[in-house]
């Protein structure tokens, strides 16, 4: 088997898995049949080889490389693996039905185009942590904006008295806003430990090349902050959250990805 077949093996996990946990999210009768650890185990399979693939493709000699696609990849990867981790204690496996077919498109993208955004193997610890803390925020981030929309949806049928189909199959409401609110919670913990870090070991986080990505990592970070005050003060949920959740999501995904795309592929 070649280098760019076996790229394709853990497309091929990720929509199996896709399909298991649609398959038991939408037919009552298969969910009977199959049990709930198939599409889990399947996507852990997809995670084991994109992960092997993926450290070859990051770690070079010259150090590593965090291109546009590379960083999509390795974003999508660790959404992967705390989703599917959370899966083995927590009923979240449905948020893979929209992060699996993302997975697989960037691995695809990044098999198509290349990009090289090189992080030396010189620089110094504090930088590889903001490098890392920044990751996990963005991916527990994007996790509750998704689960945020599912919330959504849930909410919206059983206002309308429309509780059948795939709602059926969802934990109650309550355990699923519990969740969003898990996610958002450790995601801004996270995002607070990137700025913080951000600030003490880059030289000037407000110099020419970094001060979009500051500023609305910073606004991304305010809109979290008082999207979880509004939740403890007067109990915000439903629609209020879902706004509030992919507004700050949206301004943290321009803020890294938005940034990258204008120096890497339109000007680089």
């Amino acid at each position: 088997m070649s280098y760019t077949q076996f790229t394709f093996l853990p497309v091929l996990c990720y929509l199996a898995s896709t399909f298991i946990i649609t398959l038991r999210l939408f037919r009552r009768e298969s969910a009977d049949r199959i049990p709930r650890s198939a599409g889990i185990g399947v996507g852990f399979a997809g995670l084991v080889i994109h992960g092997t693939l993926l450290y070859q493709q990051l770690f070079t000699h010259a150090g590593i490389n965090l291109g546009f696609f590379h960083a999509g990849e390795l974003v999508t990867w660790t959404i992967l693996l705390l989703l599917l981790t959370s899966a083995l204690s927590k009923p979240v496996e449905n948020l893979g039905i929209l992060l699996l077919p993302l997975a697989a498109v960037m691995i695809i993208l990044n098999a198509h185009f290349h990009t090289a955004h090189i992080l030396s193997a010189e620089a110094p610890w504090g930088l590889r942590f903001h490098v890392l803390i920044s990751l996990l925020a963005y991916s527990l981030l994007a996790m509750a904006s998704v689960q945020a929309i599912l919330l959504a949806v849930q909410d919206h049928h059983l206002r309308h008295r429309h509780p059948g189909g795939f709602i059926r199959a969802l934990p109650p409401l309550q355990t699923m806003e519990a969740l969003l609110f898990e996610m958002i919670g450790m995601g801004f913990a996270l995002l607070t430990l990137a700025l913080l870090s951000g600030f003490m070991f880059l030289e000037d986080m407000f110099a020419q090349r970094l001060a979009h990505k500051t500023v609305l990592s910073l606004a991304a970070w305010i809109v979290f902050g008082a999207l979880l005050w509004g939740r403890f003060k007067s109990g915000w949920r439903g629609q209020k959250a879902l706004i509030w959740t992919l507004t700050g999501f949206v301004v943290l995904m321009l803020a890294y990805f938005g940034s990258k795309f204008v120096l890497e592929l339109l000007l680089g």
